[in-house]
């Protein structure tokens, strides 16, 4: 059994939807709470153990971007050769509401994925500090949860928005799956005409 070209493409946004969920869960429950301060002359040198969240942090940055570009192709893509005009699209205001939230969702779980990443990676590589009263902190608790989930969340806006795109360009193509429809009289389904 083929899939369908729509199929695939739900599929691979759920794919890298949840793979982004799953890197930045897994990003937040291996990261360290703190680091272990070691003296020097003057300075204390942070020494953080080895852990995976930094690559778990940027690949999942990754997953989502390709679940934001997935996501994009799942509404502008010409399924079975047929484009549709942008416009016709977004005349279904259902697909503008959710689009837009989509987008939203995305970036701000992008925002907080790349904050994370970033935030943890300065803890790391900027170890040295002159403020004897430091206690090795690393990324805030919480930001790599959260966005995590809110990158799920972005896949299923995204799945949202391929649905009522479907729709909406079935409703432009004028394509009806459910047969012939014709005029049908109450008259009819007496068995007796007026």
């Amino acid at each position: 059994m083929a899939l369908t070209s729509v199929q695939r493409i739900a599929l691979t946004v759920s794919f890298f939807g949840l793979l982004a969920f799953l890197l930045g869960v897994i990003a937040e429950n291996k990261k360290p709470p703190y680091g272990t301060p070691i003296k020097g002359k003057d300075v204390i040198i942070c020494k953080f153990p080895s852990d995976p969240t930094i690559a778990m942090g940027s690949l999942s940055v990754v997953s989502l971007v390709l679940t934001t570009i997935v996501g994009h192709a799942a509404i502008f893509y010409p399924y079975k050769g047929k484009s549709v005009p942008r416009g016709a699209l977004f005349q279904s205001a259902s697909l503008s509401v959710f689009f837009v939230i989509a987008e939203l969702v995305s970036g701000l779980a992008f925002a907080m994925l790349l904050w994370a990443t970033v935030t943890e990676g300065l803890h790391r590589s900027n170890n040295i500090h002159h403020d004897l009263d430091t206690q090795c902190p690393t990324a805030k608790t919480g930001l790599f949860g959260g966005a995590a989930f809110l990158a799920l969340d972005a896949a299923l806006f995204w799945l949202v928005c391929q649905m009522l795109a479907l729709n909406a360009r079935s409703d432009y193509l004028d394509e009806d799956d459910k047969g012939e429809y014709g005029q049908v009289f109450a008259s009819d389904v007496d068995g007796t005409k007026v």
